[in-house]
């Protein structure tokens, strides 16, 4: 190892680098794993139709629609107040975790589900909107800017997601309520990251508060929120068909959390490489490209059917790396753009988790209820080949087709403005 790593690790540690990696970490677990295992958590455990929750997880989000706005205007006024208002939230994130997986449900199942998941993505919604606006003032003053932080911050991100994906799967073979346990871990790690950031709230986030119609009346900042809404579709969308892609359409029961781990560990390990890349090629040359290495990707998975475990596998690592890319490089343009026309970064950054939140309500309300319809059953063995290739299609070809659409939308947005 170089004497430079270490230097530039040591001066990320003094700058409380760590600290965003880790509590990145706890809200990327508290996200995308969510959507891969509470819809099957649910369906399996308690015998709930995969349209029934996909109708619970859309309903939210029309509820995010009010939510998230208002969480934004509420964290540009927070003050001295902050820090609380921080603690609060992540007591909340920690105790609707363990509402959702290590209670039974003292009421109907469907509705406890749907009260958990309120609180959890509630909670998920105000930290986030507070965490990424504390990095538009942070990022500003920082070596590196915007795009450093997003390096440190997605890469912990991307580690969160691998770890809240993968470690179900693996105390299923330990304990006897593996849910339950991750809950707990959960729970005591988002405790310490809380604790860890602290000192980052101490200070006043907001000096002048925006409003959503001047972040939404600059052009650059409407087409990076409509991108990041066309460009997180395909990741909502793979992500919600998954484990069911892995179980039915390759016939892999066992390897979900390992291909899982394989995916968002590829993810992880390129977020360095593509801000590095964008510090070369910058960031639009070098998002285009991810975007087309995924439509490369996906497209391989078409021709898969069951017992095509290690070329998927190698799909995982290519689409995974793309991912990387997608986490790094689009939160770092719109921060940067915040902190040219909204310096509190609280609304905006409250629209950023509604696009975000609502491509994951998307995927779901679509995609289940039409596996539903050509009558797919969770965990069947002896599913139709009408089902097993709607799922395919549904888990491949839909993500390229948004991919393309993305692509053309980012070559017309003029990002050196």
């Amino acid at each position: 190892m170089s004497a430079t790593a270490p230097n530039v690790a040591a001066s990320g540690m003094r700058e409380r680098l760590g600290s965003y990696s880790l509590f990145a970490a706890v809200l990327s677990g508290a996200g995308l794993p969510i959507y891969i295992y509470a819809p099957k958590f649910y369906a399996d455990t308690y015998g709930i139709s995969l349209a029934t929750l996909a109708a619970v997880l859309f309903g939210l989000r029309l509820f995010d629609v009010v939510q998230d706005p208002a969480l934004g205007w509420i964290s540009e006024r927070l003050g001295a107040l902050r820090g609380l208002a921080v603690t609060v939230g992540g007591l909340v994130l920690a105790a609707s975790m363990l509402a959702l997986f290590a209670v039974e449900p003292p009421i109907a199942p469907i509705w406890w589900f749907g009260l958990s998941i309120t609180g959890l993505f509630t909670a998920f919604s105000f930290l986030t909107i507070n965490f990424y606006a504390q990095g538009v003032s942070k990022g500003s003053g920082l070596r590196g800017g915007h795009t450093r932080l997003a390096a440190w911050r997605e890469t912990g991100a991307l580690l969160g997601v691998c770890v809240a994906a993968v470690t179900p799967t693996l105390l299923a073979g330990i304990v006897d309520r593996p849910f339950a346990a991750f809950a707990g871990g959960f729970a005591g790690v988002s405790l310490i990251a809380v604790a860890l950031m602290a000192p980052e709230w101490t200070g006043p986030v907001n000096r002048t508060p925006s409003g959503i119609r001047e972040i939404l009346r600059d052009r650059i900042a409407r087409r990076l929120l409509i991108l990041a809404l066309v460009n997180a579709t395909p990741l909502a969308v793979s992500s919600t068909l998954f484990l069911f892609f892995v179980e039915s359409g390759l016939g892999a029961v066992g390897w979900e959390g390992p291909l899982l781990v394989l995916f968002f560990l590829s993810a992880a390990g390129s977020a360095p490489v593509w801000a590095r890349l964008a510090a070369r090629y910058g960031e639009k040359n070098t998002l285009i490209a991810a975007m087309v290495l995924a439509i490369v990707s996906f497209g391989f998975v078409l021709p898969l059917g069951a017992g095509d475990i290690w070329f998927f596998a190698v799909i995982c690592v290519a689409s995974g790396a793309t991912i990387g890319a997608d986490l790094t490089l689009l939160p770092a343009l719109f921060a940067a753009r915040m902190a040219a026309i909204s310096p509190t970064g609280g609304q905006g950054f409250g629209l950023w988790a509604l696009v975000s939140k609502f491509t994951l309500a998307f995927a779901a309300a679509i995609l289940l209820p039409t596996l539903d319809y050509v009558g797919f059953v969770s965990g069947a063995a002896d599913n139709s080949a009408e089902a097993l290739t709607t799922l395919t299609i549904l888990y491949a070809l839909v993500p390229c087709a948004l991919k393309l659409v993305a692509i053309a939308l980012l070559a017309a947005t003029p990002l050196k403005e």
